[in-house]
């Protein structure tokens, strides 16, 4: 039975003042989130010194968070639509707030590391919730597609912001980059607690928690991310790592299986048998992989190679990071116009030139012709396709699966990012024949990493463009699983005229509806 509150969210045609402040709280934590990723980047050779850390433990401050962002995903987006996205939102918050507290004052690598890692995991609990609750709030088609560019576009602008920020904020002290997100998210907490509408937990007979389903989900999903980043240290043929991918493949297994015969799914697989979910996770998986790979290779070639400092590095990105904050909050138009899988192919064209173009790179660099054609390209593929991608993920589905989808589309960005780095890591380690004595030589060992950086955009290229084949209309699109008999019949004339209304709208984005089992 459709509720009152949804006929006004599918109605309203715009924004009152409190819808602005939520989507604002919304937008704050997102960007918190993409720039913890980045941010710490930069200030890796100033924490190192101070703190007296060696290669391995600096790993771990990238890594930590990333383990505990990607590892516990799918259990945040689906705490968030079982126990209410608005508690698991604020107190994700309040969690990340105070993790990002004790990061700037900690005196001990193992300390800052144990924080990294706290914070991750926060933001798994976040960002499902945080999209979710964007999804369940603004009707699908125009008024929702707007909603999500701005906020993707926070995220992306977080993303690509954060070496700017940490550049100048390392130059003060590395402790900053560490304290910065701290006050951001206590002011974006105390505003969300006025503002962010209350959800009901899902309840009764039709829902549960499946136990057994998070636990081999959330440990399949830590020890793969774990694996990943050890391999580039134990080696991708050791024991200890081929032992590791085997055991990821049992958990998995066991999850699928438990998914498959549970009543109260963790993930409903079904979701799984749309193209577009499919597509959406995989190009999210692709996008994020390879620039985290290609950011990492460029910022050591830059720092290490060409001599630039933080700050003079930090600048070099500059320009993509302000096309996307100018750009991507725009994009609900060309979405609605175009289609998110258009778009989408667009953005990764993009990616793909990009990255094809900084292959000319050498010892001397002119930035304005070698090196700012590749950022401008990067910055636009960001504007393109980061929204995009989160749109084509939350299209069409049940506003109760909301925090499963936000789930599965922030693992795929974070996961891949961690899966690919380490491959792009492993291929420049192992390009090198012992210690490169030039500079040509370090050179020479990152060339085939952005090889394969290109690569994966291309695959991921190739995955969006299958989205660009036209379809027959669907002949069966769900409007509503229930619907009262009487004055609000189907046989209602303006119950018929919403339907159609529906029908016309998901047609439009050339995209289905919720496949169900």
């Amino acid at each position: 039975m459709t509720s009152p509150s949804s006929t006004v969210r599918a109605t309203e045609a715009s924004w009152n003042a409190r819808q602005w402040g939520t989507l604002l709280v919304l937008c704050a934590a997102l960007f918190l989130d993409a720039l913890d990723v980045s941010m710490v980047g930069v200030a890796l050779p100033s924490i190192a010194h101070d703190l007296d850390l060696t290669t391995a433990s600096l790993q771990w401050i990238v890594s930590g968070y990333i383990l505990g962002y990607g590892g516990l995903l799918l259990l945040g987006g689906r705490a968030a639509d079982l126990l209410g996205r608005r508690r698991v939102f604020l107190i994700a918050l309040g969690v990340f707030a105070g993790a990002s507290l004790l990061a700037g004052v900690v005196d001990s690598g193992e300390l800052l590391i144990a924080t990294r890692f706290i914070k991750g995991l926060s933001a798994a609990f976040t960002a499902p919730a945080g999209l979710s609750i964007i999804t369940t709030s603004f009707a699908e088609g125009p008024i929702r597609n707007r909603a999500l560019t701005i906020y993707a576009s926070c995220g992306a602008t977080g993303f690509s912001m954060g070496l700017v920020l940490s550049g100048l904020l390392t130059e003060v002290g590395w402790r900053w980059t560490m304290l910065l997100p701290a006050p951001v998210a206590l002011i974006a907490l105390v505003v969300g607690l006025k503002l962010i509408p209350r959800s009901p937990r899902e309840s009764g007979a039709g829902r549960g928690y499946d136990l057994p389903g998070a636990l081999t989900g959330t440990a399949a999903m830590l020890l793969l991310v774990y694996t990943v980043v050890e391999a580039g240290q134990t080696g991708w043929g050791s024991a200890r790592t081929l032992v590791s991918f085997a055991v990821v493949a049992v958990l998995l297994a066991g999850f699928i299986a438990i998914e498959r015969r549970s009543a109260h799914p963790l993930i409903r697989l079904g979701i799984l048998r749309s193209p577009n979910q499919i597509r959406a996770n995989l190009g999210g998986a692709t996008f994020m992989g390879s620039y985290i790979g290609f950011q990492f290779l460029v910022t050591q070639y830059m720092q290490s190679l060409l001599g630039w400092s933080a700050l003079h590095t930090a600048l070099a990105f500059l320009p993509a990071g302000a096309l996307v904050a100018v750009a991507s909050p725009r994009m609900g138009p060309v979405v609605d116009r175009f289609g998110t899988p258009r778009v989408i192919t667009a953005g990764f064209a993009s990616l793909v030139l990009g990255y094809v173009l900084f292959l000319r790179i050498d010892l001397s660099p002119n930035y304005a012709l070698d090196i700012l054609p590749s950022m401008l390209l990067l910055g636009t593929a960001f504007t393109l396709a980061y929204s995009s991608l989160n749109i084509q993920a939350t299209n069409g589905v049940r506003d109760h699966e909301q925090g499963m989808v936000s789930g599965l589309l922030n693992s795929s960005f974070q996961v891949g990012g961690a899966i690919f780095l380490a491959i792009v890591t492993a291929v420049v380690t192992s390009s090198g024949t012992g210690s490169p004595s030039t500079p040509q030589a370090v050179l020479d060992t990152y060339r085939p990493g952005l090889v394969v950086v290109t690569l994966i955009g291309v695959a991921g290229l190739l995955i969006t463009v299958t989205g660009l084949r036209k379809r027959r209309p669907a002949h069966e699109i769900v409007v509503a699983t229930s619907v009262p008999a009487g004055p609000s019949s189907p046989s209602d004339p303006s119950v018929a005229s919403l339907a159609s209304a529906g029908v016309l709208a998901a047609e439009a984005e050339a995209q289905p509806v919720a496949v169900r089992d």
